[in-house]
C-alpha cells in the first residue's frame, strides 16, 4: 500500500507542494477541473519513473514494498484506444475450473498469511531498528555534550573534520578501536596545545644561566671569621689586646705624621721613633696582607653579586612581558627578592668587617636561593628546548598531539564507549536474527508466488475478457457494438453488429464506458499470464465525462462492488488499495456512499483546491466532505419529526427538480401519472411533476396543495413510486439509506 504521496514543482503544484498522508485502503479525492488530479494520477502511473518533471515527487510504500499501480485516466484511454482499432488483450482466469480457482485462492490465502507474517516481522525489525537508532542518538548526544562541548576550548583544532555530532561520534569510536598512542595527562595536552594549536609557533630564546660558584667560594672564605690583629710579642701588644683596641689603634696610625712627635689621640709630644717602630712591628706584614685580602674579597663579592642580580632582574623583567614564557615567573620573583635582601645584608656585614678587621662575621648563605633560581632557569630552558624541537618538526608534532588528544578522550570515556558498544552489538545481533527470519519468509513467499503464477499461466486466456465485457455491455443496454478478438494474436477490436470497426463512430459516452469496462477487466487480470495474480493498487481518475445517469450509476456501482469486495475480512484478491479522483459531485456521492455499518476506518477523504494557480489539499479523514444541498434535502425528507405537508411537498419537488433536471432521461410524466391507482395519488404526482416542468422560479397553483386529509405517508409513497417507475429506484434507496 501507499502510505503517503509528496508532489511538488510540477504543473500547479509549487515548491511547497502537497503531502497526502494516512492513506487507507479506499481513498476519495475530490477536485474541480484544473486542480491537479490528472497530474497526480499521471505521476502515480509510474512513481519510480525518471521523468524529469516528477523529480521532486515521492511515494512512500508500507514496509518499503512497491506494488503495481493500475491508473485509469485520460492517458489510459489514449494508450489503449488509439492503436488503429486494436486493443491489447487482457489475460484472466475465465477458463479455470472451480477446483483450479479454489487451489489458486487457497495458495493466495497462504500467500497473504505469509505476507502478514512478513509485515509483523518487519514491524519487529522496525521496532528494533528504532531502538538501535535511539541508542546511537543518545550516545551521539552524550559525546557532543559531555566531550566535545567540555573540551572544545582547549582542543578544538584536534576536532577538525569531526565538527558535527555524527562525525564526532564516529571519530571517537574509530579512535577507541585503533588509537595506540601513549596516554598523556590533561595538563600535558593543554600545555602542548597552547604551543601547537592555533598559529604556527616560533622558536624561543633560552634563558641566560647564572654562574655563582666564585661567589660561593668568597662567601665561604675563612677570613670572615678570622680576627685580624697585630703581632703579640711586641711589648705594646698586651695593652692593645687587653683593651681590645686593635682597630682603633690601626685607624689612628693613618694620622701619624712622618716627622711629627705629636700623638693624634692626646695631642701630646709622646710619639717617638721607638714607639713608631713598635707600632709597625705590631701591625706587621701578615696583618697588612690580611687587610689587603679582605678588601679584595669585598670588592670581588660586590662586583660578582651586582652582576648576578642585575642579570636576574633583566630575566625577570623580560619574562614578565613574554606571554608564553616557560619560566615560573612568580616563584622566580620571590626567590630573587630573597636573594637581593640576603646580598644587601652580606654587604653590610663585609663593610663592617673591613672597618673592624678584628671582628668575626658570618655571612648569610646565598647558595639555596641561587640554586632555586638556577633550577627554575634550567627547567624553563628544558621546556624551551622541547618547544623549539616541536617548532622544528611542527606538523609531525601536531599530528602526534591530535592522536594524543583522542587517546585521552577515549580513555576518559572508556566506560561509556564500552557500554554503548555492548548495547549496539546486542541490538544489531537482534536485527540480524530478525533479518534471517524475514528472508526465510520472503523466500517462502517467492516460491509460493511462483507456484501461483505457474498455475495461472496454464489456465489463463484473453477470451474470457471479451465475453465478460460483452456481457456487461448487453446487460447495461449497449447492443450496437461489441468487443471481438482481433486477427492479430493477443489483441481486441470494437465492431458494430455488421462487423465493421466501431472505434471511429463511438460517442464520447460509449468510449468512456467501454474504456472503463476494459480497465475493469484489467483490474482482474493482467497483460501477461504471469501478472494475473499480482498485487496492485487502483487509481481511478474521473471515469465519468458524460452526465448520462445510466453510465454514472453503472460505473459507480461497479467501483462500489470492488470496494465492498476488498473490504471483506476474508478478501484474498490482488487489489490492495484504491484511490478515486473526480470532479463530478454526483459521481462522488454515488461512489462514496457506503452501507450503514460499513467500515469507515478503511476510508479517507480529501479535497484538492487551486488558489492563485497553486494547488493545495485539505484532509477530512473519514468524514465525507461532499455534503451538497441536494444531500441535505434528502436528510430533511428522512426527518421523522417533519409534520408540515406543504414543507414535505416543497422538499420532494426540489429533489425531483435537482435529480431529473440535472441528470435528465425521465419518462413521459402522463405515462407515469397513469400508473398510480387512484386520483389522489395521480394529483400528487402531477403537482410534483409540474414543479420539474416549470422550475423553482415559477408560481403554480400546485404549490398550494395542502390538503390535511392527504397524509405525509401518501406523499412519501407517491415520491418513492416516481423513482420506481422511472427505473431510478437504486438512487432512491441510496439516498434514503436502505
Amino acid at each position: 500500500m501507499i502510505t503517503s504521496i509528496d508532489i511538488k514543482n510540477v504543473a500547479t503544484y509549487d515548491s511547497t507542494g502537497i503531502q497526502i498522508n494516512d492513506l487507507k485502503k479506499v481513498n476519495f479525492i475530490y477536485g474541480a477541473n484544473g486542480t491537479g488530479k490528472t497530474t497526480l494520477s499521471n505521476f502515480l502511473s509510474n512513481p519510480n519513473s525518471e521523468d524529469e518533471k516528477f523529480k521532486d515527487c515521492l511515494v512512500e510504500w508500507r514496509n518499503n514494498a512497491p506494488l503495481t499501480t493500475l491508473v485509469y485516466n485520460k492517458k489510459f484511454k489514449e494508450l489503449n484506444f488509439g492503436q488503429g482499432g486494436k486493443i491489447k488483450g487482457i489475460f484472466t482466469l475465465g477458463q479455470a475450473t472451480k477446483e483450479q480457482i479454489e487451489e489458486i485462492n487457497n495458495k493466495k490465502e497462504q500467500l497473504d498469511e505469509i505476507k502478514k507474517n512478513i509485515d509483523g516481522i518487519e514491524i519487529r525489525r522496525k521496532t528494533e531498528q528504532d531502538k538501535l537508532q535511539e541508542i546511537k542518538d543518545n550516545f551521539k548526544e552524550s559525546c557532543w555534550i559531555d566531550i566535545y562541548k567540555d573540551y572544545e576550548d582547549d582542543f578544538k583544532e584536534a576536532f577538525l573534520g569531526a565538527l558535527s555530532k555524527e562525525r564526532f561520534k564516529d571519530r571517537l569510536l574509530n579512535e577507541f578501536q585503533n588509537n595506540s598512542t601513549s596516554l598523556l595527562t590533561y595538563e600535558q595536552l593543554k600545555d602542548k596545545a597552547q604551543t601547537i594549536f592555533g598559529e604556527s609557533p616560533q622558536t624561543m630564546s633560552v634563558v641566560n644561566t647564572i654562574s655563582y660558584e666564585e661567589v660561593l667560594q668568597i662567601q665561604n672564605n675563612s677570613i670572615w671569621k678570622t680576627k685580624i690583629i697585630g703581632k703579640s710579642d711586641v711589648d705594646i701588644a698586651s695593652l692593645i689586646q687587653r683593651l681590645g683596641i686593635n682597630d682603633w689603634v690601626n685607624e689612628g696610625r693613618k694620622y701619624l705624621q712622618e716627622d711629627s712627635e705629636t700623638c693624634p689621640f692626646c695631642q701630646q709630644q709622646t710619639i717617638t721613633d721607638g714607639f713608631k717602630d713598635k707600632l709597625n712591628q705590631f701591625f706587621d706584614e701578615t696583618y697588612t696582607k690580611n687587610i689587603t685580602e679582605l678588601k679584595k674579597l669585598q670588592q670581588q663579592y660586590s662586583l660578582l653579586m651586582d652582576n648576578i642580580i642585575n642579570e636576574l632582574n633583566s630575566i625577570e623583567s623580560y619574562q614578565k612581558t613574554f606571554p608564553n614564557t616557560k619560566l615560573d615567573v612568580d616563584k622566580f620573583s620571590v626567590y630573587l627578592k630573597t636573594l637581593t635582601s640576603q646580598n644587601n645584608e652580606n654587604k653590610i656585614k663585609i663593610e663592617n668587617k673591613v672597618k673592624e678587621p678584628s671582628r668575626e662575621i658570618e655571612l648569610v648563605s646565598l647558595q639555596e636561593q641561587l640554586n632555586l633560581l638556577s633550577e627554575l632557569i634550567n627547567l624553563a630552558n628544558v621546556e624551551i628546548q622541547e618547544h623549539n624541537a616541536i617548532v622544528a618538526n611542527f606538523q609531525t608534532e601536531k599530528n602526534n598531539l591530535i592522536k594524543a588528544v583522542w587517546k585521552f578522550l577515549t580513555e576518559e570515556f572508556k566506560d561509556k564507549i564500552e557500554s554503548f558498544n555492548r548495547e549496539k552489538n546486542n541490538s544489531e545481533r537482534a536485527i540480524q536474527g530478525i533479518n534471517n527470519q524475514l528472508q526465510s519468509k520472503k523466500d517462502q513467499w517467492q516460491n509460493l508466488d511462483t507456484e501461483i503464477k505457474m498455475l495461472s499461466k496454464n489456465i489463463t486466456s484473453i477470451q474470457p475478457t471479451v465475453d465478460e465485457i460483452n456481457r456487461l455491455l448487453n446487460s447495461f443496454g449497449f447492443h450496437n457494438f461489441k468487443i471481438v478478438s482481433s486477427s492479430e494474436n493477443g489483441f481486441y477490436e470494437i465492431q458494430r453488429e455488421d462487423g465493421t470497426s466501431a472505434e471511429e463512430t463511438l460517442s464520447e459516452g460509449e468510449i468512456t464506458f467501454i474504456t472503463f469496462l476494459y480497465y475493469y477487466q484489467k483490474i482482474k487480470g493482467g497483460d501477461t499470464a504471469e501478472e494475473v495474480n499480482e498485487d496492485r493498487i487502483l487509481v481511478i481518475d474521473d471515469p465519468i465525462s458524460s452526465l448520462d445517469s445510466n453510465i454514472l450509476f453503472i460505473v459507480s456501482t461497479l467501483i462500489k462492488d470492488l470496494i465492498k469486495e476488498m473490504k471483506r475480512d476474508d478478501y484474498v484478491g490482488s487489489i490492495k488499495q484504491i484511490l478515486i479522483l473526480t470532479h463530478n459531485v454526483y459521481f462522488h456521492k454515488e461512489v462514496s456512499f457506503m452501507d450503514k455499518g460499513a467500515d469507515s476506518d478503511k476510508l479517507n477523504f480529501w479535497i484538492l483546491r487551486k488558489n492563485g494557480n497553486v494547488t493545495n489539499i485539505q484532509a477530512y479523514g473519514k468524514q465525507n466532505p461532499i455534503q451538497s444541498s441536494y444531500a441535505m434535502l434528502w436528510n430533511e425528507l428522512k426527518n421523522e419529526n417533519l409534520s408540515s405537508t406543504l414543507t414535505i411537498q416543497n422538499i420532494m419537488r426540489r429533489i425531483l427538480e435537482n435529480y431529473f433536471k440535472v441528470l435528465g432521461n425521465y419518462k413521459n410524466e402522463e405515462d407515469i401519472i397513469q400508473l398510480f391507482p387512484n386520483i389522489q395519488e395521480q394529483q400528487i404526482c402531477r403537482s410534483l411533476y409540474h414543479w420539474i416542468n416549470d422550475g423553482s422560479h415559477c408560481f403554480s397553483d400546485a404549490l398550494e396543495i395542502d390538503d390535511q386529509n392527504v397524509t405525509i405517508d401518501v406523499y412519501k409513497k407517491v415520491f418513492k413510486a416516481i423513482f420506481e417507475y422511472t427505473e431510478q429506484e437504486g438512487h432512491y434507496k441510496m439516498m434514503m439509506g436502505n
